[in-house]
């Protein structure tokens, strides 16, 4: 019971965290420490590992805050070597003069890159969207053209000719992947802000809100293609989709299954009778779909496993001991999931006997990738990793510094 609690209580300081780190930066005078910390997870395409990094500058006086350079890093992933790094370019404060400088907005980088043909297409903290070409490195284009959006916390997504996000200030947006161009008449506006990356199926776009909602939009037209899926908390992990179903985990503590069809719900874990297997924190990263189960980690430390179908847990959550705040991903018949203290295990899905495969002895926050067998791990201290999904052997770790 104690370790249980105890991961409960950290599971929800290490989401304070997060909250603060998304709010501070529109607050006055910001301190070093409370400026954001890590970086996205990776995207793989053709042998190259790309993703999101944030270097920290010193800079500023009495107590603005230092800029942060954003950067884009590709590394080759057979070799474990950086081929090229990009820095995106930095906020400067508006204001000036004596006593505290206004806040600026770094170029925090949080979700994860989306490639598509001869372009990578990122999403900064500071409110915009870079394409970026993958071979030159020069900028393709650069989304607005002036000023900037409201945060960008989740990633981005290329798909149908198109990229998409949501952002802080509520909206869906769509753009033209080549040009950088907006696609619908309009994005499409929720209730609420938007820190979860969409997901494409078919022609559908599915997103979640802080406003409790899960949204369908037609990705060609940006049109709701149901009323809102509302659930008892706020939306901010990305949706997974499989037999036409939609999962999502919410704040309020469940995992909620959806039709795709008609936007109704299938089912909820725990249901409202069942309070004994309640979470005791909140559902923040994207649940993994394996062998018709449903693989749901928790800020509260735990990874609940629940039947696809009917929403039955399929067996007792397996206690990490310390909170999830990195999405898992899937090698095979393996699980790979990461704590925040930085042990990886590999829970096998046939089974749901779950191992350590390594202790990296770094904080974990961003998703992990893998690709034929390996899986990536980028740390808190911008170290990234690559360890073999079987047997957990460390094959080589690049500092991103």
């Amino acid at each position: 019971m104690g370790i249980r609690n105890n991961a409960a209580l950290v599971g929800k300081v290490c989401l304070l965290g997060i909250l603060l780190l998304v709010g501070l930066t529109v607050l006055g005078c910001a301190d070093i420490r409370n400026a954001p910390r890590g970086g996205s997870g990776g995207t793989i395409a053709d042998g190259t590992l790309f993703l999101g990094s944030a270097l920290k500058q010193p800079g500023g006086f009495g107590c603005a805050m230092p800029s942060t350079e954003g950067k884009l890093v590709a590394v080759n992933i057979s070799e474990g070597s950086s081929l090229w790094e990009v820095l995106l370019e930095s906020s400067r404060p508006a204001g000036g003069g004596f006593g505290c400088a206004p806040a600026v907005t770094p170029v925090a980088i949080y979700g994860n890159p989306a490639v598509a043909g001869d372009l990578v297409y990122v999403g900064g903290y500071n409110g915009k969207i870079y394409a970026i070409n993958s071979s030159s490195k020069a900028l393709r284009w650069v989304y607005p053209r002036e000023g900037s959006l409201e945060s960008i916390v989740g990633g981005v997504v290329a798909a149908l000719g198109k990229v998409y996000f949501g952002c802080s200030d509520g909206k869906v947006y769509a753009l033209n992947a080549a040009t950088g161009d907006p696609e619908w008449g309009s994005p499409f506006q929720t209730g609420g802000k938007i820190w979860s990356t969409p997901v494409i199926d078919s022609d559908t776009l599915y997103i979640g809100s802080l406003d409790k909602k899960l949204y369908a939009l037609d990705a060609t037209t940006g049109k709701k293609k149901w009323e809102p899926f509302e659930a008892g908390g706020a939306i901010a992990s990305t949706p997974v989709v499989n037999n036409n179903t939609v999962y999502i985990g919410s704040f309020d503590r469940h995992l909620y299954a959806v039709n795709t069809i008609s936007g109704t719900q299938v089912w909820q874990f725990p249901d409202d009778e069942d309070t004994e297997n309640k979470p005791e924190s909140w559902f923040w990263v994207k649940p993994v779909i394996g062998n018709n189960t449903v693989y749901a980690p928790c800020l509260d430390g735990k990874v609940y496993i629940v039947n696809a179908e009917t929403g039955e847990e399929v067996v007792d959550a397996i206690d990490l001991g310390s909170p999830i705040c990195s999405s898992p991903v899937l090698v095979n018949s393996l699980l790979i999931i990461a704590s925040e203290e930085g042990v990886v295990y590999a829970i096998d899905t046939g089974n749901n006997q779950i191992k350590p495969l390594a202790n990296l002895e770094e904080k974990i926050y961003a998703s992990l990738c893998a690709s034929d067998g390996v899986v990536y791990i980028y740390s808190e201290e911008q170290n990234l990793h690559a360890l073999n999904a079987e047997s957990g052997a460390r094959l080589w770790s690049l500092p991103l510094k």
